[in-house]
C-alpha cells in the first residue's frame, strides 16, 4: 500500500482539534470497526451505543487544531513515512473516488467531509465523545471522528492484526456513512436500530461494501502506486471480521445474542466488504433488498 511519492496531497480534509464542551444533539454513526469499544459496552450493558454520545447544550464548539498538518504532509512520500499524513492520503483518495462516482452518477455532487483526529474527547455536532467510542461518523455537522489510538487497540483488545490497509478499511467505512448521509439512505434506519436483520446491520454492512468498491477503484484515484496486494486486502477483511458484532459478544459475555446486533457478524462484513473489492460498484451494494 504505497502512495506515489509525487502525488498532492490535501491536507485541508483533516483536522486536529482538542477536546472541547458539549454540543448539539444528532445521532453519531458508528460501522465496521466504528465505535466497537462503545459496542462492547452496550452489548453488555443492554443499551443503543448513540446513548453514549449524550447531546443538548450549545453548538459545537471545538478547540483550535493542534497542529499544521498542512506543514507536514504535502506528498504521497510523506504519506508513506507519518501516520497523520497516511490518514491524509486514504481520505483524499476516498473523497476522490465518490466525488467522481457522484458526477458519473449525475444527480448530485458530492459534498467533501472533512476527518477530525483528536485525542481524549472531542466535541462534535452529535456530542460529546471520548476516545472509548472509537471512530464514528457524525450526520450532523457531516464528519468523520478518529483517534489514532483506536487502532492500538483494534490490536490489542480485539485480536485484528492490525496494518496500514486495516486503517485504510476503517476510514473508508466511515466515508461509506456518509455517502449514506449524502444519498439518504441514512433516514432509512429510523428505530429499527438492533438485530441481525435490522436496518442498523444493513447500513453498517452497506458501508462496509462502500470499503470495498473504494478499494478497487483507489489506483484509479491516482494516489497509490499499483493495485493493492493479496496482503493488503487481507489485512481489512481482518479488521472486518474482528469487529463483528458475534465476534465482540464472544469476547465480552462469553455468548452470542443476534438480537443485540447492530454491525453485522464478522462472516457478513466480510462478504460485504469482498461484494464491494469484487465488483467495484456502488449498485452492488444495496444490502437493504439483499438476503445479508
Amino acid at each position: 500500500m504505497d502512495f506515489r511519492d509525487d502525488v498532492d496531497l490535501d491536507a485541508s480534509q483533516v483536522e486536529e482539534r482538542g477536546g472541547g464542551g458539549f454540543s448539539g444533539g444528532g445521532l453519531a454513526i458508528g460501522g465496521g470497526v466504528v465505535g466497537v469499544i462503545t459496542l462492547v459496552v452496550a452489548l453488555v450493558l443492554g443499551v443503543r451505543p448513540e446513548s453514549l454520545l449524550p447531546g443538548g447544550g450549545s453548538p459545537p464548539q471545538g478547540a483550535p487544531a493542534t497542529s499544521n498538518l498542512a506543514d507536514q504532509c504535502k506528498k504521497g512520500s510523506d504519506a508513506d513515512q507519518s501516520e497523520k499524513c497516511r490518514v491524509v492520503g486514504v481520505v483524499n483518495s476516498v473523497q476522490r473516488y465518490w466525488r467522481d462516482a457522484f458526477t458519473q452518477r449525475g444527480k448530485q455532487s458530492y459534498r467533501s467531509s472533512r476527518t477530525v483526529l483528536f485525542t481524549t474527547g472531542v466535541s462534535t455536532g452529535c456530542g460529546q465523545a471520548s476516545s472509548a467510542v472509537g471512530p464514528f461518523y457524525c450526520p450532523a455537522d457531516s464528519r468523520v471522528y478518529l483517534d489514532l489510538g483506536f487502532f492500538e487497540d483494534l490490536e490489542r483488545r480485539f485480536g485484528a492484526k492490525g496494518g496500514p490497509f486495516a486503517q485504510a478499511y476503517v476510514i473508508a467505512h466511515e466515508y461509506g456513512h456518509h455517502v449514506q448521509n449524502l444519498l439518504g439512505t441514512t433516514r432509512r434506519v429510523g428505530d429499527n436500530s438492533q438485530g441481525a436483520d435490522s436496518a442498523s446491520v444493513r447500513l453498517e454492512l452497506q458501508a462496509d461494501c462502500y470499503a470495498g468498491v473504494w478499494a478497487k477503484n483507489a489506483v484509479d484515484t491516482g494516489f497509490y502506486e499499483g493495485p493493492f496486494t493479496s496482503s493488503d486486502i487481507r489485512e481489512a477483511l481482518d479488521a472486518a471480521a474482528a469487529v463483528g458484532d458475534d465476534r465482540i459478544q464472544e469476547r465480552a459475555q462469553g455468548r452470542v445474542n443476534p438480537e443485540g446486533w447492530t454491525h453485522g457478524s464478522s462472516r457478513q462484513r466480510v462478504k460485504w466488504f469482498t461484494t464491494g473489492y469484487e465488483t467495484g460498484a456502488p449498485a452492488k451494494c444495496d444490502t437493504f433488498s439483499a438476503n445479508i
